[in-house]
């Protein structure tokens, strides 16, 4: 069954008639499963984590469409990912409702310097991290844009305004290779999703989607440069040793 992102796409894909071609982008015959080459699909390599938590995506309009966007490996690893298009105008009455469902706490993430301070955290409570029964569920809302968009999207959507936001505290700088930034702190979606699920306690998960996302870019960027997979390198068997672990 298609993921909420694949669904996303395939809307946005029905509204338009010019196709999307990614900027320097490979112009063949993608799988439609991964988005690379079928020299180059990463199906067979796709895990799946148990996870408490859950993702919803507010998505800039073309984010489904490339094919590098990163929150497609989200909705590829943890179940319980939602995703929307985001508009200034129209609000997708199924996100307000996820907003209000009771099974869940949701939290906004986005960086605290832009945010008044009354509404920013930068821990998750402990009830969150570790639940007592019937306790609620995280739900990490992610602004699936580029950073300016993301800011415009941020300021504009009064839904969000009620919402604890959570700023993550960054020590390392981003590993993301397939689009440029002029920052090293500025994250990827996948990246974000990663540190969030970690700092809920789902370290697993946390780790799977950053080894995850090691080997997408190495297949990307492979595929792109019309060179071999190097299926043994170091995060390939990182991903396959996590996959193989109990949890």
């Amino acid at each position: 069954m298609p993921h909420a992102v694949s669904r996303l796409r395939a809307a946005r894909l029905a509204r338009t008639h010019t196709p999307y071609r990614a900027p320097g982008g490979f112009k063949s015959e993608r799988c439609e499963r991964c988005r690379l080459l079928p020299s180059h699909c990463m199906c067979a390599l796709m895990p799946r984590v148990a996870t408490r938590a859950g993702v919803c995506l507010l998505m800039a309009d073309i984010e489904p469409l490339k094919p590098s966007n990163t929150g497609w490996l989200i909705a590829d690893l943890v179940a319980d990912t939602f995703a929307f298009s985001w508009a200034r105008t129209v609000v997708d009455p199924a996100l307000l409702a996820l907003l209000q469902d009771p099974q869940w706490q949701p939290f906004v993430v986005f960086p605290g310097e832009f945010v008044a301070p009354g509404r920013v955290i930068t821990e998750l409570p402990q009830d969150t991290v570790n639940p007592a029964p019937g306790a609620k569920r995280p739900l990490f809302i992610l602004l699936d844009a580029t950073w300016g968009e993301a800011r415009k999207m941020f300021r504009k959507s009064p839904y969000l305004d009620a919402l604890p936001v959570l700023s993550l505290q960054l020590e390392q700088v981003s590993q993301y290779k397939l689009r440029r930034s002029r920052r090293d702190d500025h994250f990827c979606t996948s990246e974000v999703a990663a540190l969030c699920l970690s700092l809920a306690g789902e370290t697993r998960a946390g780790e799977t989607l950053e080894a995850y996302l090691d080997v997408f870019s190495h297949h990307y960027l492979q595929a792109k440069n019309q060179q071999p997979i190097a299926w043994e390198d170091e995060a390939h068997q990182r991903l396959r040793a996590l996959a193989t672990t109990p949890a």
